[in-house]
This record gives structure tokens, C-alpha cells and sequence, in this order.
């Protein structure tokens, strides 16, 4: 195998170049989970004989994959003793202009995500943002996508904010064996935080102005219809299927309302009585004729609205999220309001209420969903959450003497961190400890809080660097950058950069920042310089992707909310690219200034 030589690459490296190709490749164009898929490529690499055992299971043992790992049960500690809450609570304010709320909202989101998961932050304040709007006059949609990007920014300011930036110090270390320290692209990221927060403002016209997509749904009786079923009618007594109600041409019957009884989703085996009200969703002019054809009458008053719905059920938005298994289905042809407890009402499209049965529209990524479904309904399995993301979701905890314990280990243990005190990897363990001992959150709470899959593509992220490295790809790379920008180091440091963040708008930006460290890390050493200020820049670069929807989490869950297109995040996501680019070039050049090797 190693006489095998194609273009400057071996046997071994080429197995790696296509493995992780494929990987990509089936990341962005199907819906195999994203751990399956690095698990399988790990496979892959052992079997070939790319990785020895050892460096095919070294992801798993990695000390950023422990720490990441780690950092869930702080974060859940901090998220189940209302310290979020309480910061939206107090921060946000009521600014008197545009510019002033840009700044109120992407500062306090960026600290939370220097130390905290973004997708948690951004989760949380997405229906904080939509009220907010709502009360500073202020479309949604103008302050969304700055929520998703100061969320990312904020990331960077640490070394814990973001997994990029735990991979890459990680393995600085390894092939070092010194430690990057945890506040090391602070300054760099606080820059890079300014410069979007002023770029942003100045250009704000880029910012769609979209209607909210709950706004088609805040009056129900658009789009629902309820009916009365006289004492005489000859259908009484009758089930939903006898009477040809299961099956309403241009509609479905979402509810009856047997006195005080509410009954939903409705068995086609359900009697009717007289004095039932039912409820129907679809298209209106299609439902009336059924006064004429079943003798309904209209009832004296429309109660299934948003404002006043009975403790027996509840309206519940959501939207289609990207990936998920209902796009290009129609609910009416799936087990899915059965199998959730839920019967769909309406369907929403780019802020537009859909004029047709809902149970019959095609759905697509980012359309909005009206549910009715039991105010004890569990919206939190993970198969609904792969599927939709829930408007309303958001569990908001007590605020109390347990905030400011919280808070508090959270600082400890970034203070011991930053000051070399304590090792990050010890602290977090004893961050963990304290929030379990204080009682922050449960042993339960703090299970649930791992999200495994994540770490499990970050541990084959870590693998896939070993494996770039180990076959030569990196260094082949970097001659090849240096071939074409020459021996300038600001000038490699920036094509490098520049491809990084753009790679990383499709995709996972842990996954980039493994990719490209041992790139960025050869390429220096070839120029004879220390690799450190080269990987800050990394750093930042792999977690600015701010041009498309799929380049980052957050984007994805702010897409449904805003009523956002995907073309709305190129307009302004193009040229944020390129600011923060050149800000993040600028900025470590001169807090790190470039230092030959000795």
C-alpha cells in the first residue's frame, strides 16, 4: 500500500480523502444521524488499516470530548436554576431605537454563550425575542438573525463557549504538551463581537422585514369552524363514520365538545348527541356546506381560539425543522397525529396561513404548524424534537437562592481555569460535583443534559484530525497553500481562514475545526512560525458561519420562528463572512503577534 502514490497521496490517504468526502456528502444530502455517520466513518479508517485501534478509539478519551462532556451537567445547572431567565429578565429592557436593541440583545446572548451551549441560549430567547419585538414594534424576523449570530460569536470569546475551540486547544496540547489558556481568544472574540454588532446596525436594511409565523394563527376563526348539533338532527346518535363526518371535503373534524367534554383527536367510532359543537379546521367555504348537507347549525359563539382555550387542550406552535422526517409528507397520510396525541389545525407558510385542508398540505422546511394537543402532552421526546422545534417550549424554572449558587460555580471555575489555578478539565468535573451537590439540578436532570450523539461526532471529529494528519493530507495541504499565497504568513493565515469559513456554512463546524488544525499547524511550522496565533484565528474562523441556515444550529432555530427564506441569511451572511474575516486577521495579528520557531 505505501508504494501506491496518486497525485502526491497514498493508498492510506486517499481511503481518508474519500471516507471523509462521503461523509460530508451524505451529512448535507440525507437524514442518517449525524453519529452514525462519524461512527461509521471511524469504521471505516480502522478497517482500511488508516487508524490502529489506539487512534481510532482516541476521540473517545480525548480531554475536550471529556470536558464537552462535562459541561452538559454545568450547563444544566445553570439552565434548571432560572440563571438565563433571570439575565433575559433584567437585560433586555426597553431600548427606544433599533440600534440600542441590537446591542441590548446580542450582548447578554454572546456573555451566555462564552459559557454556555448556544443552541440552549438561542432556544431559550427565541420566544423571549418574538414578545420583545412585539412590544418594541419591531419585526421579529430584524432581530432573530442577530440573536444567531451573537450566539456564535459569543462562542468563540472562550475556550469552553464553543466545541471548535475545545477540539483545536485540545490537540494543541497533545502535539505541544502546553495548554492553551481558557480565556485565550477572548479579546480576539469581544473584537469580532463589536465589529458584527456595528455591521449588523449599519446594515440593517439587509435584515428582512418578515411577518412573525404565529401571526397567521392569532385568530383561530379564520381558519377554524364551529357547529352545532341540534337536538333533532337525524345524525344523533350516530358515530363520526355513519354520518360521513370522519371525512369532510376540504377539511377534517379536529374536536367535539360534548357539553363540558372536549374530544380530540376524534375516533371515527365517537357518538354524536345533540347540543355537540364541532370543531372543523380547513377551508371555511368548503366546511359551511355541511349546514345544508347534515343540518348543522352555526354555534353562538367561536370558542377555539388562542385566547381562550379550556384547561382539557391547548394550542401548541411549531415549525418544521430542517432534516426532519415530515417534510415532503402530508400529515393526513401518517400515523403522526396518533402516534403524538396531537391533531393538526392549520399550516402556516412564510408567515401566510395556507388555504387548504392542513392535513393535506405538502409540508416543507420552516412551515409553521398550529397543534392542538393536551397541556400535559410530552413535546420533549426525541423523535418530535428531530421533527419540530416547539415555539412554546421552554420550561421556566424558579429564580431563587439556587441562581446565585449556580452562578456563582460558574465562575469559580472559570476564574481557577483562566489563572492556571486548576486545569479546565479538573474544574469542570468539580463544576459538575458542586451543581449535583447543591442540588442545581438532579443526577436525572444531568443525565438528560448529555447529549451523546453530539459528543460522539465531536470524539470522530477528533479521529478524522488524527487521521488528515497521520496519512499526510495536512501536510500535502499546507505545501499546496504555500505554493499558491507563498511564504507571506498573514496571506496563508487568511486563504486558510477564509476556506474554513466557508466550509463550515455546510458543515459542522467541530467537524472543520478538526479538519483544518492540522492544516493550519503544518502550514505554520513549514513557514517557521508558532502555530498559537494561526489556531486563534482558526477558531473564530470555523464558528463564523453566518451565510446560510444549515451552517449552524442556532440558524436552524431561528429560520421557522423569523419566517425566514433561505436566501434571507446569504444577503447579509455573505458580507458578515468577509467583516468578521478580516476583523479576526487583524485583531490576533496584533494581540499575537507572529513568532518565528527557535
Amino acid at each position: 500500500m505505501e508504494s501506491f502514490v496518486f497525485l502526491g497521496f497514498n493508498l492510506y490517504a486517499w481511503i481518508t480523502i474519500i471516507t471523509v468526502l462521503t461523509m460530508f456528502t451524505v451529512l448535507l444530502f440525507t437524514k442518517l444521524r449525524s453519529d452514525l455517520v462519524f461512527l461509521g466513518a471511524i469504521s471505516v479508517l480502522y478497517v482500511t488499516g488508516v487508524l490502529n485501534a489506539k487512534e481510532a478509539f482516541s476521540g473517545f478519551s480525548s480531554t475536550s470530548v471529556v470536558i464537552i462532556g462535562v459541561l452538559f451537567v454545568v450547563v444544566a445547572g445553570l439552565t434548571h436554576t432560572g440563571v438565563l431567565q433571570w439575565i433575559v429578565r433584567n437585560l433586555l429592557g426597553q431600548p427606544n431605537s433599533y440600534s440600542k436593541a441590537v446591542v441590548r440583545l446580542m450582548l447578554p446572548v454572546a456573555v451566555l454563550s462564552s459559557f454556555l451551549s448556544n443552541t440552549t441560549v438561542v432556544a431559550l430567547f427565541v420566544s423571549i425575542v418574538k414578545m420583545w419585538s412585539k412590544k418594541l414594534k419591531i419585526s421579529p424576523s430584524k432581530l432573530l438573525i442577530p440573536l444567531s449570530y451573537a450566539s456564535g460569536m459569543g462562542g468563540v470569546c472562550t475556550l469552553i463557549g464553543t466545541p471548535p475551540n475545545l477540539i483545536i486547544s485540545g490537540l494543541y496540547a497533545e502535539n505541544t504538551g502546553e495548554a492553551m489558556n481558557v480565556l485565550a481568544t477572548t479579546i480576539p472574540g469581544l473584537f469580532c463581537l463589536c465589529i458584527g454588532m456595528l455591521s449588523i446596525i449599519a446594515m440593517r436594511k439587509l435584515l428582512p422585514e418578515r411577518q412573525a409565523p404565529e401571526a397567521a394563527f392569532e385568530s383561530t376563526s379564520d381558519y377554524t369552524v364551529e357547529l352545532l348539533v341540534p337536538a333533532n338532527n337525524p345524525f344523533v346518535g350516530k358515530t363520526i363514520i355513519q354520518a360521513g363526518l370522519n371525512e369532510v371535503h376540504g377539511g377534517s373534524l379536529i374536536e367535539i365538545v360534548h357539553f363540558d367534554e372536549v374530544v380530540s383527536p376524534v375516533p371515527d367510532k365517537e357518538p354524536i348527541m345533540g347540543g355537540d359543537r364541532l370543531v372543523f379546521a380547513g377551508q371555511i367555504d368548503e366546511i359551511l356546506e355541511l349546514k345544508k348537507s347534515h343540518g348543522l347549525v352555526n354555534a353562538d359563539h367561536h370558542v377555539f381560539s388562542m385566547n381562550e382555550v379550556d384547561s382539557n387542550r391547548q394550542l401548541r406552535t411549531a415549525y418544521v425543522t430542517f432534516g426532519s422526517h415530515l417534510i415532503n409528507t402530508k400529515i393526513g397520510e401518517s400515523t403522526f397525529e396518533k402516534d403524538n396525541n396531537m391533531t393538526l389545525v392549520a399550516v402556516a407558510r412564510r408567515s401566510k396561513h395556507i388555504n387548504q385542508s392542513p392535513r393535506e398540505v405538502v409540508l416543507q422546511a420552516g412551515d409553521t404548524l398550529l397543534l392542538e394537543c393536551s397541556p400535559t402532552a410530552n413535546i420533549q421526546t426525541e423523535r418530535l424534537a428531530s421533527d419540530l422545534q416547539f415555539f412554546d417550549s421552554a420550561q421556566v424554572p424558579n429564580i431563587g437562592k439556587k441562581t446565585f449558587i449556580s452562578t456563582s460555580i460558574m465562575i469559580a471555575m472559570v476564574v481557577l481555569s483562566a489563572l492556571n489555578v486548576i486545569p479546565l478539565l479538573q474544574c469542570a468535573f468539580l463544576a459538575a460535583m458542586a451543581m449535583l451537590l447543591c442540588r442545581c439540578c438532579n443526577v436525572d436532570q444531568a443525565m438528560k443534559a448529555i447529549n451523546w450523539e453530539i459528543l460522539m461526532v465531536f470524539a470522530g471529529s477528533v479521529v478524522l484530525g488524527v487521521a488528515i494528519q497521520k496519512t499526510g493530507i495536512a501536510e500535502r495541504l499546507a505545501f499546496g497553500i504555500l505554493d499558491v499565497c507563498g511564504t507571506n504568513p498573514i496571506v496563508v493565515m487568511t486563504a486558510i481562514c477564509l476556506v474554513g469559513t466557508f466550509i463550515t456554512e455546510f458543515i459542522s463546524n467541530t467537524a472543520a475545526g478538526a479538519m483544518f488544525f492540522p492544516i493550519m499547524y503544518q502550514a505554520a511550522e513549514k513557514l517557521g512560525y508558532e502555530p498559537y496565533p494561526f489556531l486563534i484565528a482558526l477558531m473564530v474562523s470555523v464558528s463564523s458561519s453566518f451565510a446560510t441556515p444549515i451552517g449552524s444550529p442556532t440558524h436552524m432555530l431561528v429560520y421557522g420562528p423569523g419566517g425566514y427564506r433561505f436566501s434571507d441569511f446569504m444577503r447579509i451572511g455573505l458580507l458578515m463572512n468577509f467583516i468578521i474575516l478580516a476583523a479576526n486577521i487583524l485583531i490576533v495579528n496584533i494581540i499575537y503577534p507572529l513568532t518565528p520557531l527557535q
